[in-house]
This record gives C-alpha cells, structure tokens and sequence, in this order.
C-alpha cells in the first residue's frame, strides 16, 4: 500500500522560512516520480516543486522558483521542500504526491491538473504565512 505522509508545516511570517518533509512508502523517492501540490480556498491547485522523468527532471512553480529547493534522501525514502522568503500568497495545504515510472503526463500535472490526477497524495500539511 502507498502512504504518503507531510510534515513540517506550520505558521509562520512572511519572509521567514520552512521545510516540509514527506516520508514515502509504497513508492521510492528514487524511482517514479514525486513532487509538491498546493491547495488553498478560493485558488487554482498548483504544483510548487517536483522530480520527474525519473531522477533527471526538476521542476519549480515560477512563483516559488529562486526561492524553494526540493530534495530527496533516498535512504530514508523522504522528499523535503525547503521554502525560503515565504509570502503570504504561500499560505496553502501542501501535498506530497507521485506516480509510478513511467509518470504519464506528471509534468502537465502540475501545471494544469488537479491532486485527484495524481496516482498518489498525502493528507497534507498545512501552511499559514501572515
């Protein structure tokens, strides 16, 4: 079975910074493809940072670009987004999502999909900047 479970996020201040964690089983950080979803009420889901086309493809939103760095630590199968220079338009439920290889389409995802459209996603955690 798959689970997908966020952590690290919280409220913070514009301007300040925070690293989400997703610890992933069921999928490995090193094959397939995973990445970042964000919600928030009233907004377009977005993707925000993701590997994909196995280990070769990065990919960052241009609102969070300069300004995220995604990672991944294959040993302990988790994907961490650090996010600096936050801003209040930041503030969202993040999602940790992935698909298997060969990722059909996990690119066109997460300019224009919805997290349903991803085989798989997290509960999320949540992001306040104010």
């Amino acid at each position: 079975e798959v689970q997908l479970v966020e952590s690290g996020g919280g409220s913070v201040q514009a301007g300040g910074s925070l690293r989400l964690s997703c610890a992933a089983s069921g999928v490995t950080t090193s094959s397939g493809c995973m990445g970042w979803f964000r919600q928030a009420p009233g907004k377009e889901g977005e993707g925000v940072a993701a590997f994909y086309s196995g280990t070769s493809g990065i990919y960052f939103a241009d609102s969070v670009k300069g300004r995220s760095t995604i990672s991944r630590d294959n040993a302990k199968n988790t994907l961490y987004l650090q996010m600096t220079s936050l801003k209040v338009e930041d503030t969202a439920m993040y999602y940790c999502v992935a698909d298997r290889w060969p990722c059909v389409g996990f690119k066109s995802k997460l300019t224009s999909g919805r997290i349903t459209d991803f085989g798989y996603w997290g509960q999320g955690t949540q992001v306040t900047v104010s």
